[in-house]
């Protein structure tokens, strides 16, 4: 006689990108259909993307989350829903989500899971910490990937068979139909140039600064023309490390902004860097850029590792070296059949090794082995 079908309520935002939804909805569509869970997602409805491929696989949707992450109001809601539901597992997969959902399952006879997608910032000594991921109401942790399990089971007085690594897989046909933009039309980029493009956040975790001493370090004269593509990377910084290198004229980079269509960018782009230095549990950009065959550089950081190959599938440099990453640049700008090699080789790599299937796989062999205890 087969086992009941495990019912789950997730809580988790997805009022975000399509790019960034998509991997983690697909655990659920593939739970659902493929392995006969019974999935729930809290989630706003209201700029939420991937909601109508969720329930045309049968998952619920709730429009709802949490406003806040100690209001009574928000984990009495939680609560309600787990007692009227018959859940067996609530997994949380946010700050306000953790924090509320933890309080909401105090008594509650269910299993409960957090998802963790950064490394750093949680520490045994932190007393937040212990309403997060370390509170011991928690009995599973989701990894995005083995840095980020690293992290933790490092953390003194924890409990390392409390986390699993579930990445977040992709499905490469999403990429099979991305038309790549026309760079040098769109941007005014001149004819012949190589383009670079790097697709960031402003933050100190992606390595503008490092980027920046390496753009004032390039050699003069190469076809290279910087496309940098993300919020907050057009600031005074990186502007006056630009005004300071061979690569200083107009004509030589572009400040995109944030764009809606950043597949189609990296699609077209001759090559695509990351120059992170810390924080990554699994970058999405990195993956991306690889599914869709880009030569790709990517920081030798823990979240990094096992995405790539050096020299056969990507160039990995050590974090924070400038002098590296130039080598690297004028390694691809100068290597033409470098840049052939590493794209194909790069997108066979990560559709081996990062798929959604698999990930669905790992996440039903870490609830089953919970469920069970």
């Amino acid at each position: 006689m087969s086992a009941p079908s495990p019912s789950v309520l997730v809580i988790s935002d997805y009022r975000d990108s399509l790019n960034a939804i998509r991997p983690e909805g697909q655990w659920w569509i593939r739970l659902s259909r493929d392995y006969g869970y019974r999935i729930t997602i809290m989630t706003p409805r209201r700029d939420a993307n991937y909601l109508e491929e969720l329930e045309a696989a049968g998952v619920r949707i709730i429009d709802w989350h949490p406003e806040s992450k100690f209001g009574r109001r928000d984990s009495d809601r939680i609560r309600r829903e787990l007692d009227e539901g018959h859940y067996d597992m609530l997994h949380l997969f946010n700050s306000k989500a953790v924090a509320a959902g933890l309080r909401a399952a105090r008594g509650w006879s269910g299993k409960v899971a957090t998802y963790r997608g950064y490394c750093g910032n949680v520490h045994w000594w932190d007393p937040t910490a212990y309403l997060k991921h370390l509170n011991p109401r928690v009995d599973l942790i989701t990894c995005v990937s083995q840095a980020v399990k690293d992290d933790l089971d490092g953390q003194l007085f924890f409990d390392s068979e409390k986390t699993v690594v579930v990445s977040k897989g992709h499905d490469p046909a999403w990429y099979a139909d991305v038309a790549p933009l026309d760079l040098h039309r769109e941007f005014n980029i001149p004819a012949g140039r190589l383009v670079l493009i790097v697709v960031a956040n402003g933050r100190t975790m992606k390595g503008m600064e490092y980027l920046g001493t390496a753009i004032r370090r390039l050699p003069a004269e190469m076809p290279l023309h910087l496309l940098f593509v993300g919020r907050d990377l057009d600031n005074n910084d990186l502007r006056a490390d630009l005004a300071d290198s061979p690569y200083h004229d107009e004509e030589d980079f572009t400040f995109a902004g944030w764009r809606p269509d950043v597949l189609r960018l990296i699609a077209a782009a001759d090559m695509s860097l990351l120059p992170s230095v810390k924080g990554e549990g699994l970058s999405k950009v990195l993956l991306e850029s690889m599914f869709l065959g880009r030569p790709t550089i990517m920081t030798d950081i823990g979240g990094n590792r096992g995405l790539g190959i050096d020299g056969e599938t990507a160039l990995i440099v050590p974090p924070r070296d400038e002098y590296a990453l130039v080598e690297a640049i004028v390694r691809l700008v100068e290597d033409s059949s470098l840049r052939e090699q590493l794209g194909p080789a790069g997108a066979a790599f990560v559709s081996r090794h990062y798929r959604s299937e698999q990930s669905a796989r790992d996440l039903d062999r870490a609830y089953r082995r919970l469920l069970v205890q």
